[in-house]
């Protein structure tokens, strides 16, 4: 029933890692999957060669994200990787065009993504190969981030731009106006 071929082989403790993965809460993902103790995993979230990817601490994974780290993908700390989000290392294009694309293909492309730290990437943002994004930068939902993002911008569209800057005394006031509207929202104890 088995394949006993090196990729078969390979790729199995993967596959049962994720099986497993489904039934334990978001940190017990996290370690299963060899992530920091403070990082959150969802439900159904994939991570192709997770032994290249470097996540900082208090990260959260979104479900049905897939985040392939082929290519090398790094990830700052306290960013979150929004629900169905795409995060590509590799291109088969190539491969495709010259009919090869089969597995250790000399035209699958790889290059490395980084996203910074205190990101937010909106839910189903699709991220390519090679790219940038900087700190503190949030990427709209539905999103193409196809190009380098500069740090402190928001981002949106298909491919993404800038509608956005941010500076310290914006993000210093946004963050004075959410907890004044949770103070009105608090129960009385």
């Amino acid at each position: 029933m088995f394949f006993d071929d090196e990729r078969s082989n390979r790729l199995r403790p993967r596959i049962l890692t994720e099986v497993v993965g489904q039934y334990l809460n978001d940190s017990e993902r996290a370690r299963l999957f060899g992530l920091p103790d403070t990082t959150r995993i969802r439900e159904r979230a994939k991570i192709i060669d997770p032994e290249r990817l470097e996540i900082g601490e208090h990260c959260w994974i979104g479900e049905g994200a897939a985040l392939d780290a082929s290519g090398g993908l790094t990830i700052g700390e306290h960013t979150s990787i929004g629900v169905g989000t795409l995060v590509f290392t590799h291109s088969s294009w190539l491969a495709n065009m010259m009919l090869d694309n089969r597995p250790g293909s000399d035209l699958i492309e790889r290059k490395p993504v980084r996203i910074g730290k205190g990101c937010f990437i909106g839910s189903m943002v699709v991220v390519m190969p090679g790219v940038t994004i900087g700190d503190f930068v949030t990427v709209q939902p539905m999103s193409l981030v196809a190009k380098d993002v500069p740090d402190r911008c928001l981002v949106a569209g298909n491919p993404a731009r800038i509608f956005q800057r941010y500076d310290e005394e914006f993000i210093e006031a946004e963050a004075a106006r959410v907890r004044a509207a949770r103070e009105e929202y608090r129960p009385v104890e």
